[in-house]
């Protein structure tokens, strides 16, 4: 490929982490708005006098299929570095990765690692995953071009960059790299230590969802769970009510068309819903609000938290009307449409599934069909209702969802099986066996149940923060932090002066 452009500026933009499929759609959108403010929070901030404190926008010319030296083809891969706090060539450098979606200047400037980087005299430099944002290779997101897009070769690019910047910006060959990602770029950064040991130092996972599976009932189970917990706000009565309200919604989907008429007026849905593959979409959709809503409780940016999602189901119910908590989901409804600037409820399935069959990036939306393709050949991740104790529809079932892989990509179900058990064959699922490792996860979050949540090992370290949702710990600080979070925060900064103190002591005593 042509070489490199120059570096420029770049606007924040949105990294999307997180969620799986067509009425996960609505779940990353959440994702996204609330990444872009907690980002753009910080553009009100001062960073500090003269050029070197605004981050700097970079490509790294990378090959497109790292596993085969005689295939020429590369693509360009953004990266971005904050350097304002980087004490010495010598010193630490914080590599910050990018999931399944835009990566933004953000990366290098908001949260943890930025908040870490001044006491610990650190270089800051985030790079996008391959296929998202801006770093995806000419030629489209056709199949046969998908076939380069996995954690693998995502991996390989970690490894090629961490070469390439080491040598750009003339770091020392005792610095220490210590990789950061959260949720899927959380398990990225994971398995880079286990995978290239020789290249970084230690890494920092939050959030991460280190084990693929197929029916990921467990992510309703803790949304279940936290409703009920008066902790954040949930109670025995709001996931009563929750209940309650998605089964008033089936009754009305059921009772005519004419109900579901009124029904789709109600909601601010964007289309009928006379088809029973819409209908399942449509509850689809609604658990992932309040799925949603549980996996970014009290983040800056969600449109709703478990206390205030839980006072609009239980609101009214003093009147003992049966419909009353069908009436808190409606307002839920349209306290995230509004929220996200969205005119109404889309779930069709016609429509996903032509949005997802787009090769254009341009058409094919913030990465759905990026991030789809991964869950059809690597993890799976498929949210479902089945179990006796979800709250909500027992519909999306999982054959209608693994139904999207044939018909978007010709993927059959059982390759899909396949697939997902040679993922935790390779990485090693919740036991990896990476040496220093720490896993962070909040209880509220559902993705903890995939992550690492106990000690594996005197390096193998994890932290279960009480309260906390989905890559709370990542995000920025403020003065609503709970004390638990400001702990947790704590004992990761503790955790990584104790990795970087022995590698200075490896340093001086090897001569470096």
């Amino acid at each position: 490929m042509a070489g490199r452009p120059a570096l420029w500026l770049g606007p924040l933009l949105l990294l999307s982490l997180w969620a799986s499929l067509a009425p996960a759609s609505l779940l990353r959108r959440l994702g996204e708005h609330i990444q872009q403010v907690q980002e753009s929070s910080g553009l009100s901030l001062t960073w500090g006098p003269g050029a070197g404190a605004i981050p700097k926008q970079g490509w790294l010319e990378q090959p497109l299929d790292p596993f085969n030296t005689s295939d020429r083809r590369s693509f360009l891969q953004r990266y971005w570095v904050n350097d304002r706090h980087w004490a010495s060539q010598r010193g630490p450098v914080f590599l910050h990765l990018g999931g399944e979606g835009s990566l933004g200047s953000g990366s290098v400037m908001r949260g943890h690692p930025a908040a870490l980087a001044p006491a610990l005299g650190a270089l800051v430099i985030g790079l996008e995953h391959r296929f998202y944002g801006l770093s995806v290779p000419a030629g489209g997101l056709d199949v046969a071009q998908l076939g380069f897009l996995s954690s693998r070769h995502a991996l390989a690019d970690v490894a090629s960059a961490r070469l390439a910047l080491a040598r750009l910006f003339n770091v020392s060959a005792s610095s220490p790299w210590i990789c950061f990602g959260g949720s899927y770029a959380g398990s990225l950064a994971a398995w880079a230590r286990l995978k290239f040991p020789h290249l970084i130092f230690a890494s920092v996972a939050s959030s991460a969802p280190v084990r693929a599976v197929l029916d990921f009932s467990e992510y309703n189970e803790v949304v279940s769970r936290s409703l009920m917990s008066t902790a954040v706000g949930g109670s025995p009565e709001c996931r009563a009510a929750a209940s309650a309200a998605f089964a008033e919604v089936e009754r009305r989907l059921r009772a005519g068309r004419e109900a579901r008429g009124a029904l789709r007026a109600e909601l601010g849905a964007c289309t009928s819903l006379d088809r029973a593959e819409d209908q399942a979409e449509l509850l689809g959709a609604l658990q992932a609000l309040v799925g949603g809503t549980v996996q970014y409780d009290a983040q800056a940016g969600a449109p709703l938290s478990v206390r205030r999602l839980c006072g609009l189901l239980l609101e009214g119910r003093s009147n003992r009307s049966l419909s009353a908590p069908y009436h808190g989901l409606r307002r839920a409804v349209q306290v995230v449409l509004h929220s996200l600037g969205q005119r109404c409820l889309s779930f069709s399935r016609a429509e996903t599934v032509a949005r997802l069959k787009a090769t254009d990036p341009q058409v094919s939306g913030v990465g759905d069909r990026q991030w789809l393709y991964q869950t059809c050949t690597e993890f799976g991740f498929y949210v479902t209702c089945e179990g006796p104790r979800c709250p909500f529809s027992r519909l999306p079932a999982l054959p209608s969802q693994l139904e999207l892989c044939e018909q978007v990509f010709g993927l059959s179900s059982s390759s899909v099986v396949q697939a997902v058990g040679q993922t935790n064959s390779y990485y090693g699922g919740q036991t990896p066996g990476a040496t220093q490792v720490l896993f962070i996860n909040g209880d509220t979050d559902p993705w903890h149940v995939l992550s690492v949540t106990q000690a594996l090992g005197p390096s193998e370290v994890a932290l279960l923060i009480p309260g906390a949702s989905h890559c709370m710990d990542m995000a920025p600080e403020r003065p609503s932090d709970s004390p638990s979070l400001r702990l947790g925060r704590q004992s990761i900064s503790q955790q990584l002066q104790i990795w970087l103190g022995l590698a200075k002591q490896s340093s001086v005593s090897s001569g470096g």
